[in-house]
């Protein structure tokens, strides 16, 4: 993918090859569940991901690089495209029509009920996000450890 793409999609990200290095985590996923016959079908363009979600299967994908080596997820629940842009709901709380939420890394696959994150966030993290970078932040969140994540999830799966 062209660089130059990355930097208009999110100019202000401390890593410029985030939204790049998402894409080709999410084509991972997807071919780890098509060979264990689950098929994952991305919408690509802008139109479709705002009008019907991430995928046919209503399944969002999301990469995050350190969860083996921090013990813990990083759960988006909002975003800005850069640091003049007001901050929108986004991640686990995207209002479109995900129902289930896949993040790790090359190491791990969490597979979660998306309503199940919103509740644990709601219950036991409410008003605790962090944003990051701490620089010029696009992105909030929480962190969900490991051990928790184990317990909530429907599935980890170990590549």
């Amino acid at each position: 993918m062209n660089p130059a793409v990355n930097t208009v999609m999110y100019p202000n990200s401390k890593n410029r090859n985030s939204f790049a290095n998402g894409l080709e985590y999410q084509d991972f996923v997807v071919e780890k569940f098509n060979l264990w016959g689950l098929y994952i079908q991305l919408y690509t363009s802008k139109r479709y991901q705002l009008d019907r979600g991430e995928s046919v299967q209503r399944i969002e994908i999301k990469l995050d690089n350190r969860c083996t080596e921090t013990g813990r997820l990083s759960i988006e629940v909002a975003e800005r495209t850069a640091l003049d842009r007001p901050w929108v709901w986004s991640g686990i709380y995207r209002s479109d029509n995900t129902c289930m939420y896949i993040q790790g890394n090359w190491e791990v696959i969490y597979l979660f009920d998306r309503r199940v994150l919103v509740q644990y966030h709601k219950q036991h993290e409410l008003g605790q996000c962090q944003e990051s970078p701490r620089e010029n932040p696009t992105v909030r969140k929480f962190y969900l450890p490991l051990h928790i994540a184990d317990q909530i999830c429907i599935a980890v799966i170990a590549p």
